[in-house]
């Protein structure tokens, strides 16, 4: 039988956040993997699972073993196309055998929580990534969309920004635990988000 990796996207944390197809197939899996949090809230009792960590090829033969008799249901945070397990999987499996059900990423609700259209946008991911000067640099009108990490923090990127030639009133809004119940979102500027609250890991939006 010709079994398949389904990989789904999970949302940006709420589970109200989980579009309905891939929650049926998160419901109708007999095996899950995904991070320690999603299996503890979404895995029913006693389903074969692996957590997802840092030893992407241990999780990568898991899902080969398994496949040669079940499908596997891959739950990713956000939308599996931004900066997920996707490409690990692409690189190691062909690609009928990958299904992928769309999710709602941070970003997405992020431009959606300031009611700004993102079509436009820059987006940047400096989790766990060294920013590309390019990049960084002041446009007239420029949007950015930036997923921020330890390294990184709302303070550095604004200093990062400021050195790149972008006004100190330049307008940043700092989105943080978005779809929760202690979701906050603090509208700044870059001269006062290097002074202010540090964040390590929410989305920031800079806007020209």
């Amino acid at each position: 039988m010709d079994y398949k990796i389904i990989i789904v996207g999970i949302g940006p944390g709420a589970p109200e956040y989980i579009v309905p197809i891939a929650k049926q197939h998160i419901d109708n899996a007999k095996v899950l993997v995904g991070s320690k949090r999603a299996l503890e809230t979404l895995a029913a009792p006693d389903i074969t699972s692996k957590i997802i960590t840092g030893d992407i090829p241990s999780v990568i033969s898991f899902i080969q073993a398994q496949l040669y008799k079940q499908d596997v249901v891959v739950m990713v945070s956000g939308d599996p196309g931004y900066y997920s397990l996707l490409a690990a999987l692409r690189r190691s499996f062909p690609l009928k055998k990958l299904q992928v059900i769309p999710g709602i990423s941070s970003m997405q609700l992020a431009f959606a929580r300031l009611a700004l259209p993102w079509q436009a946008a820059r987006l940047l991911s400096l989790h766990g990534r060294k920013p590309d000067e390019h990049s960084l640099y002041f446009t007239e009108g420029a949007i950015l969309g930036i997923l921020t990490d330890t390294i990184y923090t709302s303070k550095t990127i604004a200093e990062l920004l400021l050195r790149h030639n972008w006004p100190r009133t330049t307008k940043a809004y700092l989105c943080a635990r978005l779809s929760y119940e202690n979701e906050e979102i603090i509208e700044t500027t870059l001269e006062n988000a290097v002074q202010t609250k540090e964040f390590s890991h929410c989305i920031m939006v800079v806007t020209a």
